[in-house]
């Protein structure tokens, strides 16, 4: 191995453990709490070494958040799966939400700094980066659509309110379900499916739904996550 890829290995093993503190001092302690120096002092370097891979305690987290998109994963796999090529698109929708669920229960920290955390930046400060975000929610619309179109959910249906309504059920299981506020006994994977059946009777059903068809967001990402991150 040559100076050069010995020097570049060595920067991402730091980068690495950066990441890996910060992740885990913004979900046990709240990102607002956490200062770079913290951190630091986590893997033992000084704060200026940081600095000379992040320029912010904001660029970390948005680093962390482009890599928990990434191990969410694409929705549009869901069409690859021997599975479900053939299946019915509402068959797909379901997959795809399950797979939010499974997300919240595979990466916690990951899920709670992404979806819980009110304290972090708004991710529409890096609007570029987060293309795969953008291109997560346009694939769940389109397959709504398909839905639509295939006549299992009604002609009338806004499928980004559909969108919303799904992903904030999902959501707050997870939620639930981190926080430690569901019942002794109860089962969290239950509950979400639940949640997951009884959203996608109520949608094939026709039920009337009151919100906004369309909520003005500065980064076309999935709503849900913009709105926990605004608010």
């Amino acid at each position: 191995m040559g100076i050069k890829e010995r020097h570049e290995r060595d920067r991402e093993a730091v980068s690495r453990a950066i990441l890996d503190a910060a992740r885990e001092l913004f979900v046990a302690e709240g990102f607002q709490n956490v200062s770079i120096r913290k951190i630091a002092e986590r893997i033992e370097y000084s704060p200026a070494a940081i600095y000379g891979y992040f320029p912010s305690k904001d660029d970390i987290f948005f680093a962390l958040a482009e890599e928990g998109f990434r191990l969410l994963g694409d929705p549009a796999a869901v069409r690859q799966d021997p599975q479900l090529q053939h299946a019915p698109p509402i068959e797909r929708i379901r997959a795809v939400f399950w797979r939010f669920y499974e997300f919240s229960r595979e990466q916690p920290q990951y899920f709670a700094l992404m979806f819980v955390d009110r304290s972090v930046p708004r991710i529409s400060r890096e609007y570029e980066r987060f293309a795969f975000a953008r291109d997560l929610k346009q694939h769940i619309v389109e397959e709504l659509r398909a839905c639509i179109a295939a006549g299992e959910l009604p002609a009338t249906l806004d499928p980004f309110v559909a969108m919303r309504a799904l992903t904030a059920g999902l959501l707050g299981v997870a939620v639930l379900r981190l926080s430690e506020r569901l019942a002794p006994g109860e089962n969290s994977d239950l509950l979400a499916s639940d949640v997951l059946n009884l959203t996608l009777a109520g949608l094939r059903a026709g039920v009337t739904l009151q919100s906004p068809a369309r909520v003005d967001c500065p980064l076309d990402i999935p709503a849900p996550i913009a709105d926990a991150q605004a608010s």
